[in-house]
This record gives structure tokens, sequence and C-alpha cells, in this order.
């Protein structure tokens, strides 16, 4: 099933464009215009095309996914050309949020730039996040503790690179180095960062920022599995050991201790 006519007719309508208008802007007849608003003919490939880039949206999206079913008609880019596919909403007007499953986060590297490969993911409904594009992503290892292997981090998608907060933490989407859930802190050339894991023993490492992918600003975490009273006393020893690493550090450099 095609979704171009009821798709086209919605775009039409949120420019506030006349059917008229729109014919001009493509350069095409008015009538043409309806015929394709009414589903009665479909446009040559040529003019989808052109369709296409005038709204900045893929052709799959046109035709294959129904717009008017999403909350919010600011679809994102990603570089210079691709496209992802905008917030999606339930029958009760709620966001829903894709998920990223654990067995298939080689194949996100392949299908993150596809709007078909992007619906088909599961969703949930979590209502009390702030406003934005979230998506959430399956955590691997114990970089990033106390966040465990198997829990998933539910983060808030950055357009702007220029956007970045040092010393939070994102989800990064890189070629080489896939998907990796790391603190971000200033590197000393501009276009570098400067990856560190949460746990001391893995090292911190540089990325450039032209190498980015996709970035994701963490809002929470969902954690799978319950922690037993032990791992609590030893979390809570090791975050006490690195703030007072904090603490002597800062001492060193007043001289108060050698």
């Amino acid at each position: 099933m095609s979704y171009f006519a009821v798709n086209f007719k919605y775009l039409r309508t949120l420019k506030g464009f006349s059917q008229e208008q729109m014919a001009e802007e493509l350069s095409i007849t008015r009538s043409r215009v309806g015929s394709y608003e009414e589903g009665r003919s479909e446009p040559p490939l040529e003019l989808l095309i052109k369709i296409s880039d005038y709204y900045k949206l893929p052709i799959d999206a046109l035709v294959k996914n129904n717009l008017t079913k999403v909350s919010d008609t600011s679809f994102i880019n990603i570089g210079n050309h691709r496209i992802l596919f905008p917030i999606t909403v339930s029958e009760d007007n709620e966001d829903l949020i894709e998920i990223v499953p654990n067995k298939a986060t080689a194949g996100y590297l392949n299908g993150y730039d596809d709007p078909e490969y992007i619906e088909q993911l599961e969703k949930i409904k979590l209502p009390f996040l702030p406003s934005g594009k979230h998506r959430t992503f399956p955590i691997k290892g114990d970089s990033m503790l106390p966040v465990r292997d198997g829990s998933y981090v539910v983060a808030r998608y950055v357009e702007n690179i220029q956007d970045i907060k040092y010393g939070r933490t994102y989800i990064i989407l890189t070629l080489n180095e896939g998907i990796v859930y790391k603190r971000i802190k200033a590197a000393e050339q501009d276009e570098i960062l400067t990856l560190h894991s949460d746990n001391r023993n893995y090292q911190p490492y540089d990325i450039h920022k032209k190498d980015i992918l996709e970035l994701w600003e963490f809002t929470c975490c969902i954690n799978t599995q319950e922690y037993d009273e032990s791992e609590l006393k030893i979390s809570s020893i090791i975050q006490m050991f690195q703030e007072l690493g904090v603490e002597l550090e800062q001492l060193k450099k007043t001289n108060i201790i050698s």
C-alpha cells in the first residue's frame, strides 16, 4: 500500500500552501497536484525525487509510511543527506521509543539511517521523558559501572554535535566502534573528543568528530537485573575511592600533600 497521496496532501497543508502554490513550487499544474492527492495517479520517478528533495524526506518515508502518525514534522538530519525516521506516537498520542535489541546491535550500524529498519524495531512508552527524539540502547560489558551489562540506556538524539555537554555520558555510533556508551570530555584539538569509561580499568581514547554517525545524550537507565547486597557495597566502595582519588589529586596540586 502506498501512502504517497495522503502524505503529499498532509505535507502541503503543513506548509499552509494551496494546491496552486504547491503546483508553482514544483513547476507542475494544479490539476496534477489534485490528482496525486486524490490517489488518481502517481508521480513519475523524476517528480518523486524532486518532491523528496523539496521536503528533505527519503522516498521510502513518502511512499511507505503514514506521515500523519508522527508528532513532529521536523525530521532529524544525519550528516548532510541521511534522514532519521521521525518521532512516532501511539493511539493515545504518546511518544513511542524504539528499542535497539541486544542481539541486533551490529545490524543497527547498517540500518540506523533506514526508515524501514527503524520502523520494525520494538517500541515502548515512557511518559516521564523530556521532549525530544529518544531511543533505547543495550549496554554490554562493565566499562560504565554502575550501569551493568544487560541494562538499557534511554537517550535523546543530539542533532548538532556542537551541543555536546562535556562531562556527560552519551551513546555514540561510529563506523569503526559501532555503538558505545561513554563519558565525553574535551580533547586538546577542537575536532577530537576523548571518550572515558567510568570504570577506571578501561583507558580513555580519542575519536574524531567527523567519524560520529549518531550521538544520543543519556536520559535514564533501565536495569533488567536486581542488585544484590554485596554488589551495592562494592559499588559504594569503588565510588568512594574514585571520589577520594579526585580529592587527593586536588590536594597534590595545592602542595598540601606530596
